[in-house]
């Protein structure tokens, strides 16, 4: 017998399925209040401490479920196919910089979800809930890799920074 599945009772599917400036959206109207009463209750920074935390580990699996269905091994590939998922349906305006086996550097000069989160009046919310997911993605790409970023425009900054590379172990 062949079953077929429909894709909203796939997670993976559904996921790829709904742009991720979508998603954000859609999240957006659920976390925003718990995020409030969480900060009233436990205080900012302990709330902000738990959100990261929990959704820190959420997004770490999504990029090692990436990095998995990618069967590929060149960092600078793999980061450069995640931001062409990032920036589905105009989503984001951006430059790979440099390309390499071992990193990747991109400059993101427009930001839709930064707009989103601006257009709320939540900035430092849309920065907990998406900017900071951005670690958490890449420690899903494996231990050795590394991204560093020293500027956002959900912050305040004229571009986003990313540098991604590969690290090698100390020993």
């Amino acid at each position: 017998m062949l079953i077929h599945r429909h894709p909203i009772h796939n997670e993976g599917d559904v996921r790829l399925s709904v742009p991720l400036l979508e998603q954000v959206k859609i999240q957006a109207k659920i976390l925003i209040p718990l995020i409030k009463a969480l900060q009233v209750e436990l205080g900012e920074e302990r709330a902000n401490a738990l959100v990261r935390s929990a959704l820190g580990d959420l997004y770490r699996r999504y990029g090692e479920e990436f990095w998995r269905t990618k069967n590929e091994t060149n960092l600078g590939k793999i980061v450069a196919s995640a931001f062409v998922t990032y920036a589905r349906e105009d989503a984001l305006d951006y430059a790979v910089v440099n390309q390499s086996q071992d990193g990747c550097e991109i400059e993101v000069t427009r930001c839709r979800y930064s707009d989103f989160y601006k257009a709320l009046g939540e900035p430092e919310l849309g920065f907990l809930l998406v900017c900071n997911a951005d670690f958490s993605v890449a420690e899903g790409f494996g231990s050795d890799v590394e991204l560093t970023r020293t500027q956002t425009i959900m912050q305040g900054g004229s571009h986003c920074d990313f540098r991604y590379r590969r690290v090698k172990a100390s020993g």
